[in-house]
């Protein structure tokens, strides 16, 4: 899919911008702190209706603004003649403070990003990884947000009745519901991070080879103490044998809101690579291994948005990176200094504004 324009309104350091992108490599250059980032976050925002930098909507809107919008044209490419669709997206700040975001959904939208905050999945807590999987496997499997919402919320009223006491018979009888709703919930979301997971590593073998040099093997694993089970009753019974710790913790041990991702490279644990541009490699093909298989579950390719995927990389790794790219449909990378790149056009950030170089 491709973005044909984006008009935006009050948005981060915006107040005002229309702009008509190219259909393949478009390079952001400009100085820090201009926008380029602000700029990828609305093109994101169109695509999917949500912030991939966060999810409080009053951060979003210009300093002093009561609204903020987005408009554009989401065109579905692989279609003759191609599907085009004209999305408009709204935050407006309401009586009570809060911000409401409007606007539709478009089925067939995906975008992927990369940022800085994407070294956290190599390096970072088992959360980091948690949320990359989820958000990989929403992009594939459309109710997948849907299951983690809701486990969360029963996690959540569990977690409330661990920590009022309940003891014996009554404290087991108490949980039993919620027992049974966490184990078929969380199975049901661990089923679908399993999927995903073996989705990815087919494609991720294939990108970190092309990037690496000298050419590595990576492996990527879901870390669960289920094991291999894919009945709820596995999960319950789990559960069963930890009440009495949670009970004196006050929280839910077990289920997939504890797993893990492990990424190995040559049987080694990712998170030992001393250099920063070795770890930055590893997330960058994590997310360019989403490529194909986001293509494949949605019909048409999504759209890419690095933000300064390119720094802390060597020259020959940085080449393999641009040739990955051009094999992408549209893509939205920044850089802040001139970035030689045969093929792609070059537009200046600078100030809230954006002009062709």
């Amino acid at each position: 899919m491709q973005i044909g324009w984006i008009q935006v309104v009050e948005f981060r350091s915006y107040r005002t911008l229309n702009w008509i992108p190219a259909a393949r490599l478009n390079l952001l250059q400009g100085p820090n702190a201009q926008g380029k980032t602000n700029l990828l976050e609305a093109l994101g925002m169109l695509v999917t209706g949500r912030s991939f930098r966060t999810s409080r909507m009053s951060e979003i809107p210009r300093w002093g603004a009561e609204s903020s919008s987005l408009a554009g044209e989401l065109c579905r490419g692989n279609e003759k003649p191609a599907a085009r669709r004209t999305v408009r997206r709204t935050l407006t700040k309401i009586e009570d403070g809060s911000w409401q975001n409007a606007g539709e959904a478009v089925e067939w939208a995906r975008a992927i990003a990369f940022g800085w905050q994407d070294l956290e999945i190599v390096n970072g807590a088992p959360g980091a990884r948690r949320n990359f999987i989820d958000g990989f496997a929403t992009r594939l499997y459309p109710t997948h947000l849907a299951t983690l919402v809701r486990y969360r919320q029963v996690l959540a009223r569990r977690n409330r009745l661990l920590q009022s006491g309940w003891q014996g018979e009554a404290g087991a009888a108490k949980l039993a519901p919620w027992n049974e709703q966490i184990a078929e919930v969380g199975m049901a979301l661990i089923d679908r991070r399993r999927k995903a997971v073996a989705a990815l590593q087919t494609e991720l073998a294939r990108v970190y080879g092309a990037l690496s040099t000298p050419r590595g093997k990576i492996e990527v694993r879901y870390r669960t103490v289920l094991g291999e089970a894919s009945e709820p009753a596995a999960l319950l019974a789990a559960l069963e044998r930890a009440r009495g710790a949670e009970l004196r913790r006050g929280q839910t041990l077990v289920g997939p809101h504890r797993d893990d991702l492990a990424i190995e490279i040559d049987g080694t644990d990712a998170r030992a690579f001393g250099s920063r541009g070795q770890q930055r490699l590893v997330a960058l093909a994590l997310r360019l291994a989403e490529i194909l298989p986001v293509t494949e579950a949605a019909g048409t390719a999504p759209i890419l948005l690095l933000d300064d995927a390119l720094s802390e990389l060597d020259p020959g790794v940085r080449a393999e990176v641009l040739r990955e790219l051009g094999t992408a449909e549209q893509v939205f990378l920044t850089t802040p200094e001139p970035l030689p790149v045969d093929g792609a056009a070059v537009f200046h950030v600078n100030g809230g504004g954006v002009a062709a170089a």
